[in-house]
């Protein structure tokens, strides 16, 4: 092979994992689509607990302005991780010690959650509680 062909060939290659690992990345935006239409009820547009049935709900709905998480589902050692995000989503909560309310999501698609942890991700405003 001449240098030019491998030239071309490992161009190819960068080229392609470029587009196939950002065609895996989260996005925040269709995230907060699929958040608004299925969990603002009880978690409210913002993401502070303050939907309108969450309101009735006790115990609360997780507040995510202040990105303080309840659970370690992949048992790391590091509670609201991405994958602990992503486990309560398909899971609910209640199969991790937390609220039935939280009710699991098995109809959403890997992606859907993907893009639902980033977009709760952006919802962060204020520093967590101290304990």
């Amino acid at each position: 092979m001449n240098g030019r062909m491998t030239t071309l060939i490992i161009s190819l290659s960068f080229a392609f994992m470029a587009t196939s690992g950002s065609a895996w990345a989260a996005d925040a935006a269709a995230g907060a689509i699929i958040f608004n239409a299925n969990c603002s009820s009880c978690h409210g547009i913002s993401g502070a607990g303050d939907g309108p049935v969450g309101a009735a709900l006790t115990p609360p709905p997780r507040d995510f302005t202040v990105g303080d998480f309840a659970f370690d589902p992949n048992e790391d050692g590091a509670k609201g991780a991405d994958e602990d995000l992503t486990l309560v989503i398909k899971n609910g909560a209640m199969k991790y010690g937390g609220s039935p309310l939280m009710a699991p999501w098995p109809t959403l698609s890997d992606a859907q959650v993907t893009d639902i942890v980033a977009h709760i991700r952006t919802l962060k405003t204020a520093e967590a509680p101290a304990e």
